[in-house]
């Protein structure tokens, strides 16, 4: 009798198992696909079969994860640990989400039964000593760190961390012993006897720190670490005369970093403003600096900043900028800042000689092709200057600026139509508010544009009137308005809008005087239409050819449709 028993057992457990792996078996195809619904109700379903397999719990856990259910995603977790202790994945995504919830020793504890399992693990060491410094534990940061040393064997960053793991526990006889140690592993390192001086300055020992750094610099005279740690030692003993004379050997030592330079840098500037502000002395180091063999491009443009904020001419910062060039002829920045200056001085062949540059050494650099396209539009280089914006386009991507992809457009369209090019330059119009929407400039463009040729003079009307709500003073655009309403033939609201046009002009063109006049004649006030024609004839140029058509306004007294 106990023996069919056993065997009944024996096939209802082989019945379960079956079937729990068909279920799980299915959840993980699901899953595969993407099914996520069905991977969760087919994983509930493996729970209900057998509540003795750890997998369907493991994989329910990052589903409730999704759902934001922590409790039950720490449940099933312990579980899945419960049902199989040894799983190292289970442990590891365990500890995660105890870290996760900021639960630090519940993960501490789990990290240290993985540890036991897997005593190679220096990542789960590493992640052991933050977890235990967090807690303030510095004995058991300590004693892990020494685990690690046991793996990793004894080094600078060890031993370091140790040393400081001591200091921050306040066994300073401990952190000293132990930078010690280091040093005396490596009598004839200097860095290292740097190191345990350091160890022994933090730890109030700084007397016995300064000899060390005076003997290793009398070996050794252009070690940069004992040089750094004077530094330090003299700013707090307000030393001022070895401070300066320290900062010169650390800014001139071929071992020093651009990081020490110009930290150092920051410190002298930062004395020199405290003290009035005479820029003599650093000015003569930066000079000697940018000057110096294998000098730094980063350096000389720091010097470019200072003399910025000091407001000095810009000739003077314009010297340290090329030479920011000469050492690194792809430094954008400092180019840029060369381009302003040129700007700024309306020198507009600089301007595209260093555009052209700038296009061999930073040929995605956007702003290049922008200024270069800017200053021989404003030579009247047509060509040139459509060319250069051509070639901007080239680099435009997701990324871009808006607002300059937009004013590149703007300006092609603008030469285009100028080129007679009406079709390409409403195209480039149209372009340019598709990145820029409420493009002012273009807006106005394009609306008198299409008002001249009298066509879509709708959507005319509605672009040049965003132009006036945003600028209802602007008589550039009030006129284009006003002209826009003549042509549409609502001749009473275009008279409204060209005397706000006269009134927020200043110096009317003869082009307005003409506009007005003709307005004037369609409202009945022909008058008024022949004093405005009259002002448009004198203001006039023969070259633009229109002084013939206004004469014979005036003659006829009428308007004459062209």
């Amino acid at each position: 009798m106990l023996w069919c028993v056993a065997v009944q057992s024996v096939a209802q457990d082989a019945d379960r198992n079956r079937r729990y792996d068909a279920f799980f078996l299915d959840a993980i195809c699901q899953r595969e696909k993407g099914n996520n619904d069905a991977v969760f109700d087919l994983l509930r379903h493996c729970v209900d079969i057998d509540s003795t397999r750890s997998e369907a719990y493991y994989y329910l856990a990052q589903y409730y994860s999704a759902l934001k259910q922590k409790d039950t995603v720490l449940s099933y977790l312990k579980k899945s640990v419960e049902l199989e202790p040894d799983n190292a994945t289970y442990l590891e995504t365990l500890a995660n989400a105890y870290l996760n919830q900021r639960k630090y020793k519940d993960a501490i504890d789990v990290l240290e039964r993985l540890c036991e399992k897997n005593h190679d693990r220096d990542d789960v060491l590493a992640l052991l000593i933050q977890l235990y410094e967090q807690e303030n534990d510095y004995d058991n940061a300590i004693r892990t760190l020494g685990k690690l040393e046991t793996i990793e064997g004894k080094s600078e960053r060890l031993s370091y961390a140790k040393s400081d793991l001591y200091t921050k526990k306040g066994d300073k006889k401990a952190a000293i012993a132990e930078m010690k140690t280091l040093a005396d592993q490596y009598p004839n390192d200097n860095n290292y006897r740097c190191l345990y001086a350091n160890t022994l300055y933090i730890n109030g020992q700084k007397k016995k720190a300064v000899a060390i750094y005076d003997k290793v610099l009398k070996e050794e005279p252009d070690n940069r670490n004992a040089q750094m740690a004077l530094v330090a030692y003299y700013n707090d003993q307000k030393d001022s005369a070895n401070v300066n004379s320290m900062i010169e050997r650390v800014l001139f030592n071929k071992n020093a970093s651009t990081s020490d330079r110009v930290a150092l840098m920051r410190q002298v500037i930062g004395d020199s403003e405290e003290a009035g502000g005479d820029s003599t002395r650093v000015l003569q180091l930066f000079h000697r600096l940018i000057n110096m063999p294998q000098a730094d491009s980063d350096m000389a443009l720091f010097c470019a900043s200072y003399m910025n904020m000091k407001k000095m001419p810009n000739d003077s910062i314009r010297q340290v900028l090329e030479k920011v060039l000469e050492m690194s002829p792809d430094h954008a920045a400092a180019r840029l800042q060369l381009v302003s200056y040129a700007w700024q001085a309306e020198d507009r062949d600089r301007v595209i000689e260093l555009c052209k540059a700038a296009r061999q050494y930073n040929p995605d650099e956007m702003a290049f092709y922008y200024y270069q396209g800017i200053a021989y539009y404003q030579k009247d280089d047509l060509d040139n200057a459509l060319n250069a914006f051509q070639n901007g386009i080239g680099v435009i991507t997701s990324d871009s600026d808006p607002s300059i992809v937009s004013d590149f457009y703007a300006v092609m369209g603008d030469i285009l139509h100028q080129k007679r090019m009406e079709k390409e330059a409403f195209e480039a119009y149209d372009s340019c508010l598709v990145w820029k929407e409420d493009n002012i400039g273009c807006l106005n463009n394009y609306a008198y544009y299409l008002s001249e040729k009298g066509i879509r003079l709708d959507d005319a009307e509605k672009m040049s009137f965003r132009t006036i709500k945003a600028e209802p003073k602007n008589a550039t655009y009030l006129d284009t308005y006003a002209w826009i309403l003549f042509m549409q033939k609502r001749y009473d609201e275009a008279k409204t809008y060209i005397d706000q046009t006269l009134e927020n002009d200043t110096t009317p063109s003869a082009v307005l005087f003409e506009h007005a006049g003709d307005i004037y004649y369609h409202v009945g006030e022909k008058e008024k239409a022949l004093e405005y024609w009259q002002e448009a004839l004198e203001q006039s140029d023969e070259s633009d050819g229109r002084q013939q058509i206004l004469t014979r306004k005036i003659k006829l007294k009428k308007y004459l449709e062209e």
